[in-house]
This record gives structure tokens, sequence and C-alpha cells, in this order.
């Protein structure tokens, strides 16, 4: 994944645990639900396209509305899933936590995470080394 797709990895590492977990307990494969949160990791994990270095007012009016019908896509999606199945209403719940810091974080506190995401990665290296 690129670099800018690491604070996200936890988040799908869990969803797709959770889902495991889901399906093990059930004892029913969940290949709708399986198929949202892949697509959902798609979505984040896209490189967007090169966009003209100087955009007028109304250029970024429609990126902006491109982003919120995306938001909106994502958030009908997780909506339905939640909606469809209690148990996974109750296990996004009480992981929010761990997910809503990602989704809502500013680009600055994306960066800031990443940095420190990095950091951390970078010293268990070097502790794995002595």
């Amino acid at each position: 994944m690129a670099d800018g797709a690491k604070p996200d990895m936890p988040l799908f590492e869990l969803l797709s645990d959770l889902l495991q977990q889901v399906e093990s307990m059930s004892n029913q494969e969940e290949v709708e639900l399986r198929a949202k949160i892949e697509a959902l990791g798609l979505e984040v994990t896209k490189v967007p396209e090169q966009a003209p270095k100087h955009l007028d007012e109304k250029e970024i009016a429609a990126e902006l509305e491109k982003l919120s019908e995306r938001l909106d896509n994502v958030d009908k999606m997780i909506s339905s899933a939640m909606a469809s199945d209690p148990e996974v209403k109750s296990l996004l719940s009480s992981t929010a936590d761990i997910w809503m810091p990602v989704i809502t974080a500013s680009a600055d506190e994306r960066r800031r995470f990443a940095a420190t995401s990095g950091e951390g990665s970078h010293e268990e290296q070097e502790n794995t080394k002595q």
C-alpha cells in the first residue's frame, strides 16, 4: 500500500479481524459485508488523479461535491451494514475509539499520525536488531 494509507491499515486489519470473528461465531460467510469493507479499503487507498495546479472556485466546489458524494456512499454502506446486522453495529460501536479518529482526522492530524507510526516502526526495527 502507499505510504499515505498507513494510518488506515490498522482500521482495515481490525475490520477484517472482526469480520472473521463474526463469521466464526455465526458459522456463516459474510460475503456482502466483506465486499463492502474491501470496496471501502480500495476507495480510501486510491491515489488521487493529478489535479491542475490552479483550480478556480467552481472547480474546487465541484471537487468538494464529488468528495461529499463519496463520503455519503461510505456512510450509506456503513449504515446499511449496521442496520442489517446487530453484531456489526455492536462491534463498530465498541471499537469506535479506534476507527473514528482515522476517519475524522484532518490532513495535518493524519500526517502527524503517519509520522508517529513511521517513527514507531523504525524504533521497533532498531529494537529487534539489538
